[in-house]
């Protein structure tokens, strides 16, 4: 426990959940001052949170990390789902677009380990049994008023981010409202063994009975068993058993650990900005464990807001910029809480024709190629889509297929892989049929507008070109120009007039550059 804190830094982060470990970490590998801080004296030793998708691997992958998450976890390549004692169908995740097609089964204490080791490597650091206590807000930023031990700190920052959960200290003092409702119904989990499991271990089950029953695959071949308990006491694992056992009969559970009950809510921020004050993860938004998103929009929280706040740190962007992540993170919320609701009233139908109705249209969807494909994509936070956002221009807002291979000799293996760097990539991609002499000349000028600060060289780290043979059946044209954002969403897309597109997105995302709407290619 520390006895001083630093008197300032740039970004306080409060709590040290996976959401604020990424956040710090970003910050860090971008060389923005931070200060974490957390209440609690030491690290999760359990925690009940579990699935990380195709999208957080993306993320980890682009920092380098992701191949120790997956040699820590557990592939999730299928779902199953069955209703009142038959199987109604399956999704298979390798449709979801992504290169990594499964989730990954990892308890978020190990996730979290491995988030501090990063943030430790890059020389940053958590400081425990510290409570933010009070705040100030002003025109150079915030005072923060932090207690660890028995000694109080006042640390003055330019920004806060709230990372703080259910509960934040920093909602509460920046008065953002909670909106939403807590879940009636409440929720228990336990981890075990499943002895006699008949189907493969790279899959997730979800039992839709009376008292529904969901097993998400850990590694060594246990469980984490979610259910829904009948009454307010009992016995947690017999409960789990009766469900089980309707479907597999010779299935039992053994090495039990960790059971506990739990109640849920489902609330969004009234916003994610009080001034220099943010809100991040859970203290922004919770939602039903049921879909296995509310860790993994923290994540993306972290990733979306970490390279804003380091643009305008290095003053390449104005302030505006960080009006964006509300814009772009708040719908994300409010989508991923409107499905967790549906998905709760689903769960909870009693009555028997409506329960029969249900698993009627669930089985339809699963049989329906089209229907099955969009939920794999929702499934996955595959779907999430930026193209609203007042800093996207040009039809982009998606993010960049991770399951395009390159051709022979390209250097790397897919295309995502040009683009892993802090700052923004140029990507110019080429169709068979573009001439080399256009794609060489453009990528002259586009070098020779970073040299002469049109485009800042801050904000474009990098222009990189490739041929793409199936570029037309990605439906882009014969020379396309993709400004892919350091979080890895497409910012802007171009094909024809590249150079004053770049120019005009710089004046939206970094500091307008003069002539920026009078170039021409």
């Amino acid at each position: 426990m520390p006895s001083s804190l630093p008197r300032q830094t740039c970004v306080l982060v409060v709590g040290a959940g996976p959401t604020g470990l990424l956040l710090a970490g970003e910050l860090q590998r971008r060389g923005v001052p931070n200060l974490l801080i957390d209440a609690r004296a030491e690290a999760l030793h359990w925690d009940r949170a579990t699935v990380i998708h195709p999208l957080s691997l993306e993320i980890f992958e682009a920092l380098g990390l992701v191949d120790r998450f997956l040699e820590a976890g557990c592939r999730q390549r299928r779902i199953l789902i069955h209703a009142d004692g038959r199987r109604l169908g399956d999704l298979d995740l390798a449709a979801c677009g992504s290169r990594f097609g499964f989730n990954l089964g990892l308890s978020e204490e190990v996730t979290e380990t491995i988030l501090t080791q990063h943030l430790e490597g890059l020389g940053g650091a958590v400081h425990r049994a510290c409570r933010l206590v009070g705040l100030e807000t002003h025109g150079d930023g915030v005072t923060a008023t932090v207690v660890c031990g028995e000694h109080e700190h006042v640390v003055q920052a330019r920004w806060l981010v709230g990372c703080d959960g259910l509960r934040s200290t920093t909602r509460a003092l920046s008065g953002l409202d909670f909106e939403g409702h807590g879940i009636a119904r409440p929720w228990a989990v336990f981890d075990a063994a499943v002895e006699g499991w008949a189907e493969s271990h790279e899959v997730n089950a979800a039992y839709l009975d009376a008292s529904p029953l969901i097993l998400t695959a850990l590694p060594d071949k246990r469980w984490r068993v979610y259910l829904r308990p009948a009454a307010e006491e009992g016995d947690l694992v017999a409960e789990a058993a009766a469900v089980l056992g309707r479907y597999l009969p010779q299935a039992r559970f053994s090495g039990v650990e960790n059971p506990s009950r739990f109640h849920c809510h489902s609330r969004v921020a009234s916003a994610f900005r009080a001034g220099p004050v943010f809100l991040a993860g859970d203290a922004a938004h919770v939602c039903s464990p049921a879909e296995g998103h509310g860790m993994n929009c923290g994540l993306h929280d972290a990733a979306n807001l970490a390279w804003k706040l380091a643009l305008v740190h290095q003053g390449v962007a104005d302030p505006a910029l960080l009006e964006s992540y509300e814009q772009e993170r708040r719908p994300v919320a409010q989508e991923i809480c409107r499905s967790g609701d549906a998905t709760e009233q689903a769960h909870g139908l009693q009555d028997s024709a409506e329960r029969a109705a249900r698993d009627r249209a669930i089985a339809a969807m699963l049989a329906n190629p089209v229907a099955r494909q969009q939920e794999v994509v929702a499934e996955t936070e595959m779907n999430v889509s930026y193209a609203g956002s007042a800093i996207i221009g040009g039809g982009g807002g998606q993010r960049l297929p991770t399951t395009i291979a390159l051709p022979p000799g390209a250097g790397t293996d897919r295309l995502h892989q040009l683009t892993h760097r802090c700052g923004h990539t140029l990507l110019l991609v080429a169709a068979p049929e573009a001439s080399l002499d256009a794609l060489v000349g453009l990528l002259a000028d586009l070098e020779a507008d970073r040299a002469a600060g049109t485009v800042p060289p801050e904000l474009v780290e990098a222009v990189v070109t490739v041929r793409l043979e199936q570029a037309p059946s990605l439906g882009l044209g014969p020379l396309t120009l993709l400004a892919v954002r350091p979080d890895g969403f497409i910012g802007l897309r171009a094909d024809t007039d590249h150079r004053s597109a770049v120019r005009r997105y710089g004046g939206l995302v970094g500091r307008a550059a003069a002539g920026a709407d009078t170039a021409s290619d």
